[in-house]
């Protein structure tokens, strides 16, 4: 039986959209679904850093670190308007960790990933360096360090499109129920979970990075003979308005042992997290527990003048993370390296589970994956570049002439209007105004300067079927929109969506 695809891939968060998109760019055919939205699970619950991981240094995993710092600076050329450079402040806290431990420590993080556009560590002074002003007086030294920001669905989808542009055929809302080897294929029977109709596919290579679903997948689409040691650990963040008026992300040690940080989110407020426990049960049905939310009151508002108290969350989410069992009894201490495990009998065709990963370094796990797969994969083109992903063609220090070019070009937007839209879209976002002269132009707003234009275009372009897809995927516009607006853009996007052929496949440049 003629075979369709090369490589067929379960998952579409960063591991498997990353995957699809070097596998197309390295000549090969490429399926992947993904069972509800693009980056619908871990993927866009991160703390969205694109960092080292400098508590990793403590474990001894210095490669995991190595190779994440070699990366801050690659994504950031390949999409400066989802990826920016972050300083971190990193109070001193005597009882803690010693200070030369934090010096060696972010020693070692300024020279392990030949950093070149990122600015090294310094010492801070907080009783006279505005960093201090929001903390307590007790805290009178703090390293500053560089790490990156990243808007971490949007990274999924920028993947997505690029996979898509060079060939993939990507389908969103598409269970994989079934996937067996025969005649030398894996054969893959895939559900459309809008219209119920099924249809089946043959693939040389079957890729599994459903993330926390991995063991689902082997259980039940993908039965194989493979030993995969999953933990899944839970992971909460809370958002509060904003605590401080500079755009400096903090650090904090816990007499735990663990870290949490502040980051300045979406201009009007502040990023708090993580928590890291164990999870038992669906995936699906993760959210912060009040324990969680306590905790991470609590750890800020040990640096805090003014304590964080559960009444000022406005926002809350979690994720599971996938990551490999290595037997460490603490979820903190789980590694955060990815884990390929093979199941390749003689003669049978290739399934290559994904385990762990971090987002900072999808890029290399993505290398990895098809580096291990070559010998059941037709011949490859060499690895691909760096290339920008969509939106991302212009320089990492050229942000505000972007959105000034913007400007320019839709002296209608607001300055606000125009960084969110060159934030969000980069580049594409000339595309999405294209034609328009005046706000009229864009149709109705759904409030916070979200247009039907805007809800088009990522209806067309990305995938977007729900209002959730929007708010608080494609955009955090949730925090903003009110439940009635939330509401009237639901009505709106299904009135819209039949008149689409195909909802859940996209094969072609979009």
């Amino acid at each position: 039986m003629p075979v369709d695809f090369d490589l067929a891939v379960i998952g579409g968060g960063i591991n498997g959209c990353g995957v699809a998109r070097e596998a197309v760019r390295r000549g090969l055919s490429v399926f992947l679904c993904e069972q509800e939205d693009l980056a619908s699970g871990t993927s866009s619950a991160s703390t969205k850093l694109i960092h080292g991981g400098l508590r990793y240094l403590e474990h001894y995993e210095f490669r995991l670190v190595r190779e994440a710092l070699q990366e801050r600076e690659v994504l950031w050329r390949m999409a400066p308007h989802i990826v920016r450079p972050l300083r971190f402040v990193l109070p001193h806290h005597a009882g803690l960790r010693p200070r030369w431990l934090l010096r060696l420590g972010l020693y070692l993080y300024d020279h392990l990933g030949g950093r070149k556009l990122l600015p090294a560590t310094r010492t801070l002074d907080l009783q006279h360096d505005p960093a201090g002003v929001p903390l307590k007086p007790s805290f009178t030294r703090a390293f500053e360090y560089s790490d990156c920001w990243v808007d971490d669905s949007r990274l999924v989808v920028m993947n997505a499109i690029d996979a898509a542009r060079h060939g993939a055929t990507i389908r969103t809302r598409t269970r994989c129920l079934s996937a067996d080897r025969s005649e030398g294929a894996w054969s893959l029977e895939v559900e459309n979970r809008h219209t119920m109709a099924r249809s089946r596919l043959r693939a040389k290579v079957l890729v599994n990075a459903a993330g926390p679903w991995v063991r689902s997948v082997l259980s039940n689409a993908a039965p194989a003979d493979a030993s995969v040691k999953i933990r899944l650990v839970q992971g909460s963040h809370i958002v509060v308005p904003r605590l401080y008026d500079h755009d400096k992300c903090y650090i904090f040690q816990n007499a735990d042992g663990r870290i949490v940080f502040a980051i300045p989110f979406e201009r009007d407020f502040t990023l708090i997290g993580t928590t890291d426990r164990d999870y038992v049960g669906d995936p699906a049905s993760v959210k912060a527990s009040e324990e969680e939310i306590t905790y991470l009151c609590a750890a800020v508002s040990d640096y805090f003048r003014r304590p964080v108290t559960a009444a000022d969350v406005v926002w809350t989410y979690s994720g599971v993370r996938p990551l490999y069992d290595d037997g460490i009894s603490e979820a903190q201490a789980v590694t955060r390296d990815y884990v390929l495990a093979l199941d390749a009998p003689s003669g049978e065709p290739a399934l290559l589970n994904v385990v762990g990963g971090k987002i900072t370094t999808f890029r290399r796990l993505a290398s990895a994956v098809l580096d291990k797969l070559a010998p059941h994969l037709p011949p490859m083109r060499p690895p691909a570049d760096a290339a920008a992903l969509p939106g991302g063609d212009f320089p990492v220090q050229g942000f505000d002439a972007l959105v000034a070019d913007l400007r320019s070009r839709h002296s209608y937007l607001s300055a606000d209007h125009a960084t969110r839209l060159a934030r969000a879209y980069g580049t594409r976002a000339f595309v999405l105004l294209e034609g328009a002269r005046g706000l009229d132009d864009l149709g109705r707003s759904f409030g916070a300067d979200l247009t039907e234009r805007e809800v088009g275009f990522l209806m067309d372009q990305e995938w977007a079927e729900t209002a959730v897809d929007v708010a608080w995927r494609r955009s955090k516009l949730g925090l903003r929109l009110t439940a009635a607006e939330l509401a009237e853009l639901d009505n709106w996007m299904t009135a819209r969506r039949p008149a689409r052929t195909d909802p859940v496949s996209v094969g072609a440049a979009p």
